[in-house]
């Protein structure tokens, strides 16, 4: 991958919390920095732990692959002290991928006891586009009136839900096209391929 020299583009927050669908968060960063989009990435403890159940690839090596790249940072989600944390630091919005009921819960009563919850509280305030892909089932009526309230706040609802139309053959397609969404949901298209199987 080329890599620019000069690389001043708003980078998008990626945060990562303690509910099943590891391969979601790896699919997005993947796309993002394959795009050369700058991530900055936050994951929960919560995460690390389903990341180890899930993947075959460890966190540790992931973000060691991750940070072989110059577009890509990690914050820890205790770090109040990260630019991100303040709406003066420009970003193109974040997403929450996957996003637990607890931060789904949290973010809905504005309670910012953490990088993530914090940074997605900037992104409401700020009015820059916050994507959530929740992963819980069945949901319950607590859990759609907290993401009915944040859908009212301007942030985008994205369940990982399979694209049956196209006709998925594998798990990865699945995967693909929900980040590929999620992609879109953030505003950006300016630099997207036209091979992508998501097209709004």
């Amino acid at each position: 991958m080329i890599i620019k020299e000069d690389n001043k583009e708003p980078p998008v927050i990626v945060g990562i919390t303690g509910a099943s669908g590891s391969r979601l968060a790896e699919s997005l960063i993947d796309k993002l920095l394959n795009l050369l989009i700058p991530v900055i990435a936050i994951a929960s403890s919560p995460a690390k732990m389903v990341w180890q159940s899930e993947m075959t690839e460890s966190f540790g090596a992931t973000i060691e692959r991750w940070s072989s790249s110059s577009y890509f940072k990690l914050h820890s989600n205790g770090d109040f002290l990260a630019p991100i944390s303040s709406g003066t630091f420009p970003t193109r919005g974040m997403a929450i991928v996957p996003c637990s009921m607890a931060t789904t819960a949290a973010i809905s009563i504005g309670l910012a006891d953490n990088l993530i919850r914090r940074s997605a509280d900037v992104c409401l305030k700020e009015r820059r586009p916050l994507v959530l892909v929740p992963r819980e089932s069945p949901l319950t009526a607590i859990h759609l009136e907290n993401m009915t309230k944040l859908a009212n706040l301007g942030a985008v609802i994205l369940p990982p839900e399979p694209a049956f139309y196209l006709h998925p053959k594998s798990v990865d397609e699945v995967i693909d096209f929900i980040s590929e969404r999620a992609i879109y949901a953030l505003g950006i298209t300016d630099v997207l391929p036209d091979n992508l199987q998501y097209h709004p």
